[in-house]
């Protein structure tokens, strides 16, 4: 490769992948909608992205959860850490049964059509039988159907059980040197499954702007309604969760603590999370705040924090119940009670296991998608807005994690109740003041 081949190859990799999608994205649209009905031509490689996102389901799904058992010891989850990841998965179900009601409200997706209408959809079971159905009697069975539901059980239980060998027996035995091998085993292939999503998302540019410009070019701009509402629905939605669970229920409720005195303490962190889309980059300032502004004990929100930006992804759980609805509507097909149940167990014990992963919304999207027999085509036609979408789910996931660090805080009584947001100075510690 010439030296300005390799300088043009660089410069483009250095654009974050999200806008380039974001780009093709609107090509692809533009294209379809001046192009027309010819550019259906283009499907087929749209679909191949999709059978690439079908490709690493199973094996994303099973490296991920190990990894986070790993993360997750008994000895680190004592009573603060048990309490704190029960927070995290309330308020996560919490935050996905108000994408769903926000869904059902708003109903994007009516008025746009799959391009390819040969993916089947399956019936849901009833309640019962997805709680009974989440227990594979064959793990590897399951694997091997893209079962999800089973498949996230029976790692979470066997990456448990590792984790308590690994504490039960001493370092010198040959059953904790083999629990370890596996641990490593597993980071390693976790890693080669990083470097495969990575070329997956880089074909999707391509894969984005076929499967776009496919759409526009049969729904024409009848086709750009059903976007807005999608992104309307997430904005409502994370407004809504901030609002009621972390604002009025959280602070107002239990702490007895103004909600205005939690943004203004908060407020750092979501600015940053909301420019740079990421929870764990967002961490600095999200212990800093929890630290400096809301006084409370380093041995709370060290834990606390951390683990939220491993486990917790409210916004970005929410968004797989509005993105549920959008894909059912898309197919014509009302999701049931029993359907939407489905959404809720999935993408909570989803968010765990894909917290980690590069473009992790959009994993998740596909694993519930697949559980509910929907087109995986909804991925890559929601790709293009995800950089927007992300920039709203992160902001929630990282507000989420300061809410439920100050509930935690409290309940153990480490927190500082002198600190400046409680305290109503004007200005929370730590934040620079003119001269």
């Amino acid at each position: 490769m010439s030296s300005s081949a390799s300088s043009l190859w660089s410069r483009y990799r250095s654009i974050p992948i999200v806008y380039r999608i974001g780009v093709a994205f609107v090509l692809g649209s533009l294209a379809g909608l001046i192009g027309g009905e010819p550019l259906t031509a283009l499907q087929p490689i749209g679909d191949l992205f999709v059978r690439l996102l079908k490709m690493i389901i199973v094996p994303i799904v099973f490296f991920t959860l190990l990894m986070g058992a790993r993360r997750l010891t008994p000895s680190t989850l004592g009573r603060i850490g048990g309490v704190t990841v029960l927070c995290y998965i309330v308020t996560t179900a919490i935050a996905i049964v108000i994408g769903l009601a926000v869904g059902n409200l708003v109903d994007p997706g009516v008025g746009l059509d799959v391009v390819s209408t040969d993916v089947q959809t399956k019936q849901a079971p009833n309640i019962g039988e997805v709680l009974l159905g989440i227990v594979p009697t064959n793990p590897l069975g399951a694997m091997a159907e893209g079962d999800i539901l089973p498949v996230i059980f029976f790692t979470l239980v066997f990456g448990i059980a590792l984790a308590l060998l690994q504490e039960e027996f001493d370092a010198d035995t040959a059953v904790h040197r083999g629990v370890e091998t596996i641990f490593d085993v597993v980071e390693a292939g976790a890693e080669a499954m990083f470097k495969i999503v990575w070329g997956v998302m880089e074909f999707g540019i391509i894969g984005v702007f076929a499967l776009m410009a496919a759409t526009f070019g049969t729904a024409g701009v009848d086709a750009i309604v059903p976007y807005a509402k999608l992104i309307g629905a997430l904005a409502l939605a994370v407004g809504i969760h901030i609002g009621l669970t972390y604002l009025l229920v959280i602070q107002r409720g239990i702490l007895g603590e103004s909600p205005i005195a939690f943004l203004r303490g908060a407020r750092e962190a979501m600015v940053t999370a909301l420019s740079i889309r990421s929870s764990s980059g967002t961490l600095p300032v999200t212990m800093s705040n929890a630290d400096e502004n809301f006084g409370i004990d380093e041995e709370i929100y060290s834990f606390s924090l951390p683990l939220g930006a491993t486990i917790n992804m409210d916004g970005t759980a929410m968004y797989q119940g509005v993105a549920a609805i959008f894909a059912a509507n898309l197919v014509g097909q009302a999701l049931t009670l029993g359907e939407q149940f489905t959404v809720v167990v999935t993408a909570l014990l989803a968010s765990i296991g894909t917290a980690g992963v590069p473009g992790s919304g959009l994993i998740m999207l596909t694993l519930v998608l697949t559980q509910l027999g929907l087109p995986l085509e909804v991925v890559g036609m929601v790709a293009g807005v995800d950089p927007l979408l992300d920039r709203l789910r992160t902001m929630n996931n990282v507000t989420g994690d300061l809410a439920v660090t100050t509930l935690v805080a409290h309940v153990y009584n480490g927190i500082d109740r002198t600190a400046s947001v409680w305290s109503g100075s004007s200005e929370p510690a730590g934040t620079p003041q003119d001269d």
